[in-house]
C-alpha cells in the first residue's frame, strides 16, 4: 500500500517522523506525497500550545476527508495523541488508529494490530535512528541527542508528554552523525529539549563540550549548530 505523511510540531518531532517514514519503508511500503494517491495516511501532531492543537486536529479533519475516496486507514500520533487521546478518540471516530508518543516502542505492533501484517519477510518492527528517512533536502539534517525535559518549568508541558530528560550515548550519537555525513549531509543541527545538559542524566555530568569536540573531528562534516540551550548552563568551556 502507499503510505502518506503529514508531519507537524517541532524539529524534535520531525525526527520521529523521518523515522516512522523508515520504519514503513522498511517493513516494503511506497511512500507518496500527495494525499490523494495514499492507501494510509500517517499525521505526526504537536499537542504543545493552542495554535498547535488547532493546526492538528484541523489537519485530521482535512486528511478524514480523504477516507472517502482511496484512504484506508488514517493514522494520528505524537504529543497531541498523549495528552488528549480519549478526547479525541470521541471527536474524531474517523481516525483508526491513535499512537501516544510514550507507546512509541510498540508502534508497529498497533499499526499492525489494525491494517493487518505485511506478508514480506519478517523485518526489525521499532523506531531506529539509523532508518531515518531524511525530509530536510541533501545539506543538513538534526541529530536528536536527547529526549524529554526534567526542568518541569510551570509554563511548559514537555515533561508529561515526553517524559524525563533522557540522552543517547555518545557513541550512539556518534555511529548516526558519522553514517549521516557518509551519506553526503554536510551540517547537523544538533537538538533536544535542553542541549545543555545532555550526559547528565547517564554520566553524572554534563557531556556537550565533549560530544561537539568529537563532532568536530568527524571528516566532511562542515558546519555544527546545537539549539535549545538554556543560559544557565552555559559554561565557559562551551563557549
Amino acid at each position: 500500500m502507499n503510505v502518506g505523511f503529514i508531519h507537524l510540531g517541532c524539529s524534535k518531532n520531525l525526527v520521529d517522523t523521518e523515522m516512522t517514514i523508515g520504519l514503513f519503508q522498511k517493513q516494503g511500503y511506497k511512500i507518496v506525497n500527495e494525499p490523494e494517491k495514499a492507501d494510509i495516511l500517517v499525521i505526526n501532531t504537536c499537542g504543545f500550545i493552542t495554535s498547535a492543537k488547532e493546526e492538528a486536529i484541523g489537519t485530521i479533519l482535512e486528511m478524514a476527508e480523504y477516507k472517502k475516496k482511496k484512504c484506508k486507514y488514517l493514522i494520528v500520533m505524537g504529543c497531541l495523541v498523549q495528552r488528549y487521546q480519549k478526547e479525541l478518540e470521541k471527536l474524531i471516530p474517523e481516525v483508526d488508529v491513535w499512537i501516544a508518543y510514550q507507546t512509541y516502542d510498540t508502534i508497529w505492533e498497533q499499526i499492525e494490530a489494525k491494517i493487518g501484517k505485511n506478508e514480506k519477510e519478517e523485518k526489525e518492527k521499532s523506531l531506529c535512528f539509523m532508518d531515518r528517512v531524511i525530509t530536510t533536502g541533501e545539506n543538513y539534517t538534526y541529530l536528536r541527542i536527547a529526549e524529554g525535559c526534567s526542568n518541569r518549568c510551570t509554563y511548559c508541558a514537555i515533561p508529561s508528554i515526553r517524559g524525563p530528560f533522557q540522552s543517547r550515548t555518545i557513541e550512539d550519537i556518534l555511529e548516526e552523525a558519522n553514517a549521516l555525513v557518509k551519506k553526503g549531509y554536510r551540517e547537523l543541527i544538533v537538538i533536544a529539549q535542553d542541549t545543555t545538559k545532555y550526559g547528565i542524566d547517564i554520566y553524572g555530568e554534563p557531556k556537550l563540550v565533549e560530544l561537539l569536540q568529537k563532532l568536530e573531528k568527524i571528516e566532511s562534516l562542515k558546519w555544527i549548530r546545537f539549539l535549545y540551550a538554556y543560559p544557565e548552563t552555559i559554561t565557559e568551556d562551551l563557549i
